[in-house]
Formats: structure tokens, C-alpha cells, sequence
């Protein structure tokens, strides 16, 4: 069978059946063809290995509806009257939701605009386009196109392909980031920089702890950008885009498109089966903040790493264009001796973050279990 899509044909007369599950792991995962190239098939029901169990769908009618209003914070306040003001805001949904919405944040709105064109324009190329970056294929280990979270151990696969771009400088991402996007990528990057750092600022202010600029720096020293592409899915109540978690660095900077599926657990203490799921509502012109579990860590515990989890939908494609913001790999991280000696217990141990990212990469999306690793 061929299909014409986006002014490529493509050929699916040898597609595997979606119903042998090697086949159906070999076509997704090991060939590149991702979920896009299921959709692209002319798929009319989700195979059985991207069920989900039913404790781990999303029942969109049940998560609770928020104002964007009510958890979006101007940042262009910092430098004014109210910063004290604007810090007390960014630090309660820090410790509470672990998730809030900035505007006024520096980066150009037009070049929002054009992440999301051109996540489509990756995503829409051929299969072998993109497979040219799968891991071990691809020409540098600081690009990396894949599906689901690790496809090799996971249960049920998430309904999301992505690429990842690791930055180390500008030459490098230049030189080997894909040609669909990595000039305004590397911009989102750049331009994103000086808000990451007012926020971890304002956070550690809040704290009453004085803290050098290099460990600033060194909670932020490693950079990746990833664009998500989740597709039209036919049985949105059975899958998910993305399991519940929580994000191992420090701070995430989150591109919403107008589509919306993001949603946040909303107390970290609830039960299995009795929480409350907030969605957070795209917002045009906005960034979602999210916490990550080293801020939690280097906090003691006083801000709250987010769990979240993305939603499929029937109606259309949606992108995300997240900045993860984490240490580098070498860097120690644990409570900041003052706060440990303010609450007179660490909560959590001193790691290398490297032993960290092995163990959050090494299993299948839990919750937030990953901070177990780092617990005393």
C-alpha cells in the first residue's frame, strides 16, 4: 500500500503486522519508522503493546481545570517594585505544585512560533530521514531521534516520538543538529539562558541561603532540548504520550502547542488511585517551569519535583519543545549544607549526578520512585 503524506509517498505494502510484537518493536523502534510511520500506515486501532493498563490511562473528564491566570507569573516584575513579591510567587509553586507558567520571559515570541513549525518539519520527513539519527547510527552521541522513553523495557510504549539535542557549544549544535531545526533550537537555548538563571536565583533567594555564582552554574550546566511529537492516536483512552514522572534536573523550560494534554498531579502525598490531576492550559505567548528532582534534592526536600503525564488525542498532531535543565553529568549534587543544618536532617544523600541520570534512564517511567535512589 502507498500513502501519500505531507508531499511524500510512502510505501507500506511491506509493512510488519502491528499485531506480532517483534515485528511491530523492530518497525517503531529498531528501523525508525516511530509512531508516525503506525499513523502514516493508515492504522485504525492502537496495537496491544501501546495499551496501557487501565490504572495508568488518563480520564480527561476527571483531571481538574485551572485559570491559566491563576499560576502565571510575569517575570518582567523581577526587576521592579513587586520582586519580592514575584519571588514569594515563584517559590509557592515551587513547594507546591512544582509547576507554573512564566510570561514576559525574553524569549521572542516569533521564535515560539517557529519551534513549532519546524517540529513538524522533522517529524515530517521520510522515516529514513530521521533514522539517520537513532542511536548508534547517529553521527554525533549529541543527537539522538527515538520513541517512546526505553522502548526495551517498557510494558506498555508511550505514543510519542522525539529528537534530542545535547548543547555543548554553538559550533558543534551547528555542525551536527538536524538542518529542519537547529538554528532556532539552539536560539530557544540561548535566549532561554538568562530566564533559567533569575528563576534558580529567585529559588535559591527564597531560601535565606547564600550560595556562589559556580554552583549556580553548575546546577545548570549541562543543556538538552528535545522536540516531542505525539500523533493523531485512535484510541486516545487507552494510551498515553508520556507515563507519569518526574524530571531529573533542575529546572524545565516547556513549549506548549494550542492543543493541550499536559497534566500535573497535584499532591505528591495522595494515594494510588485517589489523586487529583491538574492540566496545565496551553497559554499563547507562555512557558510552563517545572521543577526537577535535583532541585528537590539541593532544597532538602522544600521544593517539589513535579510528576506529570501527557495525554494523546484524536484531533491532531501535537509538538513540545522542552529545555531540560540539569548538572553536568560529573558534578555532585546534595542538600545545601545550610538547609541541612536549618532542619537538622538531610533527606536526601550527596551523588554524582551521572549516577543519577543511569538509574532514571535505567527504568521505565514510575512516578517520582527515581528519588528513592538519592533518599536516606
Amino acid at each position: 500500500m502507498q500513502v501519500q503524506r505531507n508531499n511524500y509517498i510512502y510505501d507500506y505494502s511491506m509493512s510488519p503486522s502491528f499485531n506480532d510484537e517483534n515485528s511491530l518493536f523492530n518497525f517503531v523502534v529498531k528501523d525508525g519508522n516511530g509512531v508516525k510511520g503506525l499513523v502514516d500506515s493508515g492504522l485504525t486501532e492502537v496495537p496491544g503493546r501501546y495499551i496501557q493498563p487501565p490504572n495508568q490511562r488518563i480520564n480527561k473528564q476527571q483531571a481538574a481545570a485551572t485559570s491559566p491566570e491563576n499560576m502565571t507569573i510575569d517575570l518582567s516584575e523581577l526587576d521592579g517594585p513587586n520582586h519580592d513579591q514575584v519571588v514569594k510567587a515563584i517559590a509557592h509553586a515551587a513547594e507546591t505544585l512544582g509547576f507554573f507558567q512564566v510570561v514576559n520571559h525574553g524569549v521572542p515570541l516569533e521564535l515560539l512560533d517557529s519551534l513549532k513549525v519546524a517540529a513538524h518539519q522533522f517529524f515530517n520527513q521520510p522515516p529514513e530521514k530521521k533514522a539517520v539519527y537513532l542511536k548508534g547510527v547517529s553521527p554525533s552521541p549529541v543527537v539522538k531521534y527515538g520513541t517512546s522513553f526505553v522502548p526495551e523495557i517498557e510494558k506498555a510504549l508511550e505514543w510519542k516520538d522525539y529528537v534530542s539535542m545535547i548543547y555543548t557549544n554553538d559550533e558543534e549544535a551547528l555542525k551536527f543538529w538536524p538542518n529542519e531545526c537547529k538554528e532556532v533550537a539552539l536560539n530557544y537555548i540561548k535566549t532561554s539562558m538568562e530566564m533559567v538563571k533569575r528563576l534558580l536565583q529567585a529559588l535559591i533567594e527564597n531560601l535565606g541561603v547564600k550560595v556562589e555564582e559556580s554552583i549556580l552554574d553548575t546546577l545548570l550546566g549541562f543543556k538538552m532540548v528535545n522536540m516531542n511529537f505525539y500523533p493523531t492516536c485512535p484510541n486516545p483512552e487507552l494510551t498515553v504520550g508520556v507515563g507519569r514522572h518526574s524530571d531529573m534536573g533542575t529546572l524545565t523550560v516547556l513549549l506548549q502547542d494550542g492543543i493541550g494534554g499536559l497534566y500535573v498531579k497535584k499532591d505528591e502525598n495522595s494515594s494510588f488511585g485517589n489523586e487529583e490531576w491538574i492540566e496545565i492550559p496551553p497559554m499563547d505567548g507562555a512557558l510552563v517551569i517545572n521543577v526537577g528532582d535535583t532541585l528537590q534534592i539541593v532544597s532538602n526536600g522544600r521544593y517539589k519535583s513535579a510528576e506529570h503525564r501527557v495525554r494523546t488525542t484524536n484531533s491532531a498532531s501535537r509538538v513540545s519543545v522542552p529545555i531540560f535543565n540539569a548538572p553536568l553529568p560529573m558534578a555532585k549534587i546534595g542538600p545545601l549544607p545550610e538547609l541541612v543544618a536549618r532542619d537538622g536532617v538531610a533527606k536526601y544523600r550527596e551523588l554524582v549526578f551521572q549516577e543519577y541520570m543511569n538509574n532514571f534512564f535505567g527504568k521505565a517511567h514510575q512516578g517520582k520512585k527515581s528519588l528513592d535512589f538519592a533518599s536516606i
